[in-house]
């Protein structure tokens, strides 16, 4: 079950997670950049399954869960999709994210983080690989060779960071 939102994050019922995505309402998930102590962003090439298959992506993102706090969704997705425990991170922004894939409305209102860890990932079924980044190669790269890169996590690098804004 997700809580469906408002455009102000205030909950205005439940629904299982499908039916939101069927009906295209606004809910929840939570994403984070993995940066590590060099300030390189660790991101994940998706598996062919997932909505960007082969592109790379926010190594962590997931549905909030109804009745969980944003916080600990952050902690369990990390631990499922990277392996991570006991980590840094801080909340840097959030903005509504809808498109439409895999045949239905995605309706997301993302709310980003940050964790701050040099472990080693553990990855899961939903990624086949990783790569770090610095901030200026993920610039250099979203302007030459935007398809290396997932349509999400062109969203929050534009309107989160605002970074596809810089010269």
């Amino acid at each position: 079950m997700v809580d469906i939102v408002d455009e102000n994050l205030n909950t205005i019922g439940s629904v299982p997670k499908d039916e939101a995505h069927k009906r295209g309402l606004l809910h929840v998930t939570v994403i984070s950049e993995v940066i590590d102590s060099k300030g390189r962003w660790t991101l994940v090439k998706q598996a062919s399954d997932k909505q960007d298959p082969g592109q790379y992506v926010s190594p962590v993102g997931g549905h909030v869960r109804t009745g969980e706090s944003y916080d600990d969704a952050l902690k369990r997705e990390a631990l499922e999709e990277m392996g991570l425990q006991d980590f840094a991170f801080k909340n840097v922004g959030k903005g509504i994210y809808n498109r439409f894939v895999n045949g239905h409305q995605e309706n997301h209102y993302f709310v980003v983080y940050e964790i701050y860890s040099n472990s080693e990932p553990t990855l899961n079924e939903e990624s086949v690989g990783f790569r770090r980044f610095t901030k200026e190669e993920i610039i250099t790269l979203t302007k030459k060779d935007p398809e290396l890169f997932g349509d999400a996590f062109h969203f929050v690098i534009k309107n989160i960071y605002g970074l596809l804004h810089q010269p």
